[in-house]
């Protein structure tokens, strides 16, 4: 394991440790014959938090095991001949009972994520949570959603806002603090997403999101930054002590998450809810150490989930 890599993320190791109190998911992995891929499974598992079923060209994956040396010694693997038989696999084994969770392998974002909303879905909107710790911020970050919903009108990212906080909440966050981004901190009604952050904050306050603060307009400086904000006076419960920075679409998302990622040395942990399991969906340039949260994160959502599910009406 990348010992080294978990130090430097002490508040990601506290997710791994508390998810090591359950027992492991099944986990389906689609696409599983790439190192990082592999890699991140392997660990995941030899934490206790996966027992992985890898799919994928099972050649490749013996050989890649081989070089790795990892033994696959009571792991199941399942043969495909192509990237969308291999996701029909992965479907077919959580329609079937067979798995708890499923992970991205080696595959585009929407080869797999197309077909998962068409046969998985739920009533609740399917949305992405990228969890982040970075060197610069006094504790984990959430961004959403850089993956899933392209441009999300006010309605889905009142749902979209509302997962990201009950996952925050699940990892301890009792009333987490919001920023709804724009480029600026006022509302402007030629654009858009000013408007729609200052709905959001209103709905907030009338009890339509709940059991969070949200506030929008914000940019990012004043989000993150309460100097900023006192500098731009800007009065704010959010700003300097955001736990949740919720983006105008999933362009601005996904640059802001790899941004943090490549220039302020943050680690991300990407993780989809709303589907009928967890998806653990993280880049594929991601390293084992991402893949590894992810899996404790799906390890805590579906213990949650199971709970919810044994209580009485």
């Amino acid at each position: 394991m990348n010992t080294e890599k978990i130090r430097d993320c002490p508040r990601l190791q506290a997710f791994i440790e508390q998810a090591r109190q359950y027992p492991s998911l099944r986990l389906a992995v689609v696409n599983a014959e790439e190192t990082h891929v592999l890699q991140g499974t392997m660990e995941a598992r030899a934490e206790g938090l996966v027992e992985p079923v890898l799919i994928g060209d099972a050649t490749t994956i013996r050989q890649l095991c081989q070089q790795l040396g990892f033994s696959l010694d009571g792991i199941r693997l399942l043969d495909s001949r192509s990237e969308e038989e291999a996701v029909q696999q992965g479907i077919d084994l959580v329609v079937q009972g067979e798995v708890d969770t499923l992970a991205k392998g080696w595959i585009h974002t929407d080869a797999l994520m197309r077909p998962v909303l068409a046969e998985l879905r739920t009533g609740q909107r399917v949305s992405h949570v990228f969890v982040a710790e970075l060197p610069s911020y006094p504790k984990p970050l959430f961004i959403t959603d850089a993956a899933i919903n392209i441009a999300p009108g006010l309605a889905s990212k009142a749902a979209i806002l509302q997962n990201a906080i009950d996952l925050a909440r699940l990892l301890g966050v009792e009333q987490p603090k919001v920023a709804a981004l724009s480029a600026v901190e006022v509302v402007k009604p030629a654009i858009t997403s000013t408007i729609d952050a200052a709905c959001l904050s209103k709905m907030a306050d009338r009890g339509q999101i709940k059991h969070a603060i949200v506030d929008g307009p914000l940019a990012f400086d004043n989000a993150i930054s309460a100097e900023a904000a006192r500098i731009k006076h800007i009065s704010s419960p959010v700003a300097g002590h955001v736990d949740i920075l919720l983006a105008p679409d999933l362009n601005a998302a996904n640059i802001l998450a790899k941004d943090l990622e490549y220039l302020a040395g943050a680690t991300l942990a990407g993780i989809v809810i709303g589907a009928k399991v967890p998806i653990l969906l993280p880049s594929r340039s991601d390293p084992p150490m991402a893949r590894l949260v992810a899996a404790a994160l799906a390890v805590l959502m579906h213990n949650q989930s199971q709970k919810m599910n044994e209580r009485p009406d």
